[in-house]
């Protein structure tokens, strides 16, 4: 009777913690959403925005002029890489003069029709060295002299993994590429190397399991800029809430660094927090992809950038640096760094989900669980990722092979680990207000032309016109809980009905 009784308390014990603390992962900081985004978005809203055009925005009349350069586009077969070559020869350069560098060869219908076919393409892993140096020392189609402008985009994106002990896989191709291509660009005498890092560099880590007596997750809310000085910006490896992102910092000095070596200019754009849209983003075009979607962080207020306007401000710092060699007596920007993110006040993860099931007619589904119960979960996986990982790289042969037994954490739930609240379970505004400044004030022109949620709506029209790719990274992104999926699908048609009988109430 007694150990029946303990269990019973013990249960409601943990009952009432995940309870709480669900409540403090939750919560929704007032004044600071009445500052930055007090409103939410509604089924009505939605089908309103999606009754006007889908092509009235564009970024044709933001786009900087042509230059004649060439470009070498790091990563330019995927999906960031890839818009911005498409925005090349929107705006008029030379195929021949544009070289795209990547693992993988482009698969996206807009790289490999129209001016797109004829674009350069050499399949390398950037973390080669004599393989970087190759690529960008081939000859051009042309016997020219023109300057040089370098996109860096690629990396290895495993944001979940934290320790330590991991950090080298992350390290090759982000800090150890990223050497590659300084090196290399440098040796041809290249004028420009903008690099994307990542948003998530400035997130501070947090802590997400709360005492009984504590009621606010630390760092809970976090408004990040351009500010170098800012008291919260990770400092320290267990500060950043990956390997990812402390590879990417690495790289990012890298490239700072860089600047005026020479004749190279540099400079760092932060998209904030994701990029998505068409071609194969791995947020909210893997949403579509896998459409049943577990989720825990419909509370979570995020900037997000949709993917042609990240492009064009990569662009835009380009003509700024171009008018600095040209002469120009605007604030020297090289080898800087600026966040960037949509227009308009950003969305909840709820507003997102909204939209999407709205647009998809609920065949985009996403089944709440709870926050705590899930970060329990991924504790399991990640201690099963570490120990099959040290058993498998052990110096004994019989720890070894043991370790090679295991079964491997196959698709994406690779991706729930801790790592995962430290990005998602937080409120992150990044201010792109500097970028926005003209360039006389020491900013990089930038405007964007779709908020998030209008940008939404044209991802979703091209996802099913079938236009874009959205298989290529998309099916790797998220989490998708296939054990959950059977049940989540058989509410799909439920969902679809309770949105189409709220609109006519």
């Amino acid at each position: 009777m007694f150990a029946l009784g303990g269990t019973i308390l013990i249960a409601v014990l943990i009952w009432c913690y995940v309870r709480r603390n669900d409540k403090a992962l939750k919560a929704q900081p007032a004044k600071e959403f009445a500052a930055f985004s007090p409103n939410r978005v509604t089924a009505k809203e939605v089908l309103t925005t999606a009754a006007e055009p889908v092509d009235k925005l564009t970024v044709a009349d933001q786009l900087p002029p042509r230059t004649g350069r060439r470009y070498i586009v790091v990563g330019g077969a995927g999906f960031l890489g890839g818009w911005i070559v498409v925005q090349l020869l929107a705006r008029g350069e030379d195929p021949k003069k544009i070289r795209v560098l990547d693992l993988k060869p482009p698969r996206r219908h807009d790289l490999l029709t129209g001016s797109a076919k004829d674009v350069d393409f050499i399949q390398l892993d950037i973390s080669d060295k004599g393989a970087v140096y190759a690529a960008f020392t081939k000859p051009w189609p042309d016997e020219g002299h023109d300057d040089v402008t370098i996109f860096h985009t690629a990396s290895n994106i495993r944001f979940y993994e934290r320790h330590p002990a991991l950090l080298h896989r992350s390290a090759k191709v982000n800090v150890q590429g990223t050497e590659n291509i300084i090196g290399a660009a440098k040796a041809i005498g290249a004028n420009i190397l903008l690099y994307t890092s990542s948003g998530s560099v400035a997130v501070r880590r947090s802590r997400f399991w709360l005492w009984p007596w504590e009621s606010k997750v630390p760092f809970h809310f976090q408004v990040i800029d351009d500010d170098e000085h800012n008291p919260i910006l990770p400092r320290r490896h267990e500060q950043f809430f990956s390997n990812y992102a402390a590879t990417k910092m690495h790289a990012e000095t890298l490239v700072r660094k860089a600047d005026k070596t020479g004749q190279l200019r540099t400079g760092c754009l932060r998209p904030g927090n994701g990029i998505f849209g068409p071609g194969g983003d791995m947020l909210c075009g893997a949403y579509l992809v896998r459409k049943v979607n577990p989720t825990w962080v419909q509370n979570t207020l995020q900037s997000f950038v949709y993917v042609e306007n990240c492009a064009l401000a990569h662009l835009c710092y380009e003509q700024r640096l171009i008018e600095l060699s040209n002469g120009s007596r605007n604030p020297d920007i090289g080898g800087q760094v600026f966040h960037i993110a949509d227009p308009g006040a950003p969305p909840t993860y709820g507003d997102v989900y909204t939209t999407l099931e709205v647009l998809t007619d609920g065949e985009t589904y996403f089944p709440e669980f709870s926050p705590t119960v899930m970060l329990f979960i991924a504790h399991i996986v990640e201690l099963y990722y570490l120990v099959q990982y040290y058993l498998s790289t052990s110096s004994s042969p019989i720890p070894r092979a043991f370790g090679r037994f295991l079964p491997t954490i196959n698709g994406d739930l690779v991706n729930l680990q801790p790592s995962l609240w430290a990005l998602m379970q937080v409120h992150l505004v990044f201010d792109d207000s500097r970028a926005r400044l003209s360039p006389e004030q020491g900013g990089l022109g930038y405007r964007g032309s779709w908020t998030t949620l209008e940008a939404l709506h044209k991802m979703v029209a091209e996802y099913k016109s079938g236009v874009s790719k959205f298989d290529n990274r998309s099916d790797v992104g998220g989490v998708s809980l296939g054990w959950a999926m059977g049940r989540a699908r058989r509410g799909i048609g439920k969902v679809g009905d309770n949105i189409v009988e709220s609109l006519k109430n």
